[in-house]
């Protein structure tokens, strides 16, 4: 009774984006902890992940976008940005670290009112 709530559409797609959204933060943590390190390249979450959720959510097709998980790759458009190879600029992480941040929030935003609404709906009252 209560799983058709959790699979719907849009909760699946904000649960997917979090748990991308909790693996790019661990990306930023690692490419900023290894700011000093030569020759480390920056990592991120996969481009091709984001692309593949929005087709599956265009297509309609709800089994694909719960199988898609996002993976860490290296950012092959980062630009070597000191003589020892290393790719992480440090102003960039914290902005991207901000940024995801917000995401993080607002998609953590969307599900609890989902739960909320299901509490809601079972117990009558909205606290």
């Amino acid at each position: 009774m209560v799983d058709p709530i959790f699979q719907s559409g849009n909760y699946q797609v904000a649960r997917k984006l979090l748990d991308a959204a909790a693996l790019r933060q661990e990306a930023i943590a690692a490419n900023i902890a290894n700011a000093e390190t030569p020759g480390y390249r920056r990592l991120d979450v996969a481009t091709d992940f984001a692309e593949q959720l929005k087709a599956s959510v265009r297509t309609g097709d709800a089994d694909r976008a719960t199988e898609l998980k996002p993976k860490l790759v290296e950012d092959t458009h980062a630009r070597t940005v000191r003589p020892d190879g290393n790719t992480v600029e440090i102003e960039h992480e914290l902005l991207a670290m901000n940024k995801n941040a917000a995401e993080y929030e607002f998609l953590t935003e969307v599900l609890s009112k989902n739960i909320k609404q299901l509490k809601l709906a079972i117990t009558g009252r909205s606290v």
